[in-house]
């Protein structure tokens, strides 16, 4: 018969366990601070021995980093998602840029989709939220803080479609887009249409979250990644032909 003696568990191996599903499940994020020892082993009813066993095994995995003098991090492990060199060509080639707005249309609509169908109240409340948030900054004309609550809108909705495998997958390429590998983000809201036209698209994708529309969801994700290329397009377009226009003025100087 296939049964076993049941084993009790140690308990620095149920406080690995858990902070796993934690990393996991995107509740812990990258480079996040872990409580100080003493709190956290209070937190979760261990004695510190034992919590300093967990940690040391999380470490040796790559999952946790002490650094001196500032406590436990959970691991960036977004920076190795992408090689160097893959990361140099995304950055020097349009065509990465283009890609990567196709590949985000096709995934966050499904996100949309799924968020408005297994996404807990909980979830909704955080979407509707930020994007509180993001009206709010919008009188402000701070592009820095919209672009950053624009990330974190779209990032809430692909936590709240409960696929960890597409929660890190896209936090990783969210990492590049900060960084400005596919491009400065903060163009984006450069133009006051722009910049409303933006808003209301969100407005959009909230409404039909908050509806449970899964629909509407969907395609109000896609519309407004469709008009992000859009306008990234009719950018670079002028910028082409800005160059040739300032090579034109530089001839006809030079006359």
């Amino acid at each position: 018969m296939p049964f076993r003696p049941v084993q009790s568990e140690k308990l620095s191996s149920a406080v690995v366990r858990q902070i796993e599903q934690l990393i996991l499940r995107g509740v812990l994020r990258p480079s996040e601070r872990l409580p100080a020892e003493r709190e956290l082993s209070e937190r979760l009813g261990v004695s510190r021995p034992s919590l300093r066993e967990a940690v040391s095994e999380l470490e040796a995995r790559g999952l946790l980093e002490a650094r001196a003098g500032a406590g436990i991090f959970v691991t960036d492990v977004l920076g190795s998602a992408f090689s160097e060199a893959l990361i140099g060509l995304f950055s020097g080639h349009d065509e990465a840029v283009f890609d990567y707005l196709s590949f985000r249309r096709d995934m966050e609509g499904l996100a949309a989709y799924r968020a408005a169908e297994h996404g807990t109240e909980s979830d909704l409340q955080v979407i509707a939220e930020l994007f509180a948030k993001m009206e709010a900054a919008h009188g402000k004309r701070n592009p820095a803080e919209e672009s950053r609550l624009d990330a974190d809108f779209h990032l809430a909705i692909i936590e709240a479609s409960h696929n960890v495998i597409m929660l890190h997958m896209m936090r990783s390429m969210y990492q590049l887009l900060r960084e400005g590998v596919f491009y400065n983000r903060q163009i984006m809201f450069k133009q006051r249409t722009t910049r409303q036209a933006l808003l209301d698209q969100h407005r959009a994708i909230n409404d039909a979250l908050q509806a449970r529309d899964a629909a509407a969801a969907r395609a109000a994700v896609e519309a407004h990644l469709t008009f992000v290329e859009d306008a990234l397009f009719a950018d670079r377009k002028a910028e082409a032909h800005e160059d040739v226009a300032r090579q034109r003025l530089e001839r006809e100087r030079a006359r």
